[in-house]
């Protein structure tokens, strides 16, 4: 395997800010899903106690542990955020269905839950699924093709597909791969290949109850929905900035209805790597304004440099190219930065730099995509905002959701392109 299948991000690609229910509309192009901010009424997560101020609080401590984090390559496959999953997807599996909540995590590609019976399960909130109460649960055989979508997995005496997968952070799941129905809304989709998890263990939170693996291989919940659909191999979001009224929702499209298109839309190649989990462009660099500043001093970009992670929330750039822009927004704001020992060493500003920071240009290959202050700054506490970029020792870096929000990204899984196209996404 490359290096990239055993990819050690403590903070990678659980999607973060926010915790999401679904709502899926069926059209003859595809699904389209309403992603729900955790802080909104309609979460689960919803606490009517906490305050603005808490909230805040404890938005800064999730995003200041992405600096303290670091790349790994030899940690085990699909790392787990330590803050655990910020958004959580809903949907139904088996029959009658039984409505599960799994972490939305678009760096993996394995989708379990908790079943039982739970030999050694971590404590969640909810009732764990109960496979033998299911018409259309089936364990797979460890001959079947679909068993071996997965590279960790064993062949019991019964001759049934164990796995056991684990991510960067020390989390585990084990358990037997089988397939069911799952239910979108009204939308019933059968066959799909996931994991009954038996033996887990983790940081995981009460209200997660698995996780749901969004990325690039045929195994994720992404492609399998994609393959259902029949309308392309294409799905696209829109995500709304922080701290938009919580009753707005995000959108996440799969299928032929996902395409982007229009004035103003953009497009760069996909890259091609050993591990097809992730999706990886160009960043050739990053304007301040009118000054640019490559990605490399010394050379051309390498491709596939930087992956497109709506789990991540800043944008992560290697520790040379971070300290260049880093300096080149300094020397663009003519304001003083905001000293305080608790925001340190996140660079800070007053709330104006909302309307006089510098405006930020990701040149991607083939694909100049603008960063106004919304995407480039933000709130870890009232009247104060950071910029919203973290350093990272690694050659590879991720462009945060962030730098996503009010973008309308559209990944052709066929054609190899990302497209980005700039939209009020509270109007989607």
């Amino acid at each position: 395997m490359a290096d990239f299948e055993h990819l050690g991000l403590l903070f990678s690609i659980v999607i973060a800010l926010s915790s999401i229910s679904v709502t899926v509309k069926g059209k003859d192009g595809g699904f389209s899903i309403d992603l729900i901010h955790r802080d909104s009424p309609l979460s689960p997560l919803y606490n009517p106690s906490e305050t603005p101020a808490d909230r805040l609080d404890k938005f800064f401590r999730r995003f200041i542990s992405f600096s303290k984090a670091s790349i790994s390559p030899n940690a085990a496959e699909s790392p787990v955020s330590s803050n655990n999953g910020e958004y959580l997807m809903k949907l139904s599996i088996g029959t009658p269905p039984f409505d599960v909540y799994g972490i939305y995590d678009t760096g993996s590609d394995l989708m379990w839950t908790q079943c039982l019976p739970c030999l050694s399960c971590y404590k969640q909130t909810n009732p764990p699924f109960d496979p033998s109460k299911s018409s259309t649960f089936k364990e797979l055989s460890c001959e079947s093709q679909q068993c071996h979508l997965l590279d960790t997995v064993s062949c019991s005496p019964q001759k049934i597909c164990d796995y056991s997968y684990g991510y960067g952070d020390g989390s585990l799941t084990q358990g037997v791969m089988a397939t069911e129905t799952i239910t979108l809304t009204s939308n019933s989709i059968p066959n799909i290949v996931f994991g009954c998890g038996h033996n887990n263990s983790g940081i995981f939170s009460e209200t997660e109850m698995g996780l749901f693996g969004m990325g690039g291989r045929p195994l994720s919940l992404t492609s399998q929905i994609i393959s259902s659909l029949g309308s392309g191999r294409k799905f696209s979001q829109c995500l709304v900035p922080f701290r938009t009224d919580s009753t707005i929702t995000s959108k996440v499209i799969f299928g032929g209805d996902a395409g982007v298109s229009g004035a103003g839309v953009v497009s760069t190649p996909l890259v091609t790597k050993d591990d097809p989990t992730y999706y990886f462009v160009t960043l050739e660099g990053i304007s301040v304004g009118d000054k640019l500043f490559p990605y490399s001093t010394s050379s051309a970009p390498t491709k596939g440099n930087v992956f497109i992670d709506a789990g991540v929330p800043p944008t992560l750039l290697t520790r040379d190219f971070y300290n260049r822009l880093v300096e080149g927004v300094k020397e663009a704001v003519s304001m003083e930065p905001v000293d305080d020992p608790a925001l340190r060493p996140q660079l800070c500003y007053g709330s104006s730099i909302l309307n006089n920071g510098p405006i930020l240009t990701a040149h991607f290959d083939g694909a100049d995509v603008q960063l106004k202050p919304l995407n480039t700054f933000t709130s870890p506490k009232e009247g104060v905002y950071c910029f919203a970029m973290q350093p990272v020792d690694a050659d590879t870096g991720i462009f945060g959701n962030f730098a996503q929000m009010n973008s309308l990204i559209g990944f052709d899984l066929d054609a190899k392109i990302v497209s980005f196209k700039p939209v009020d996404c509270t109007k989607q």
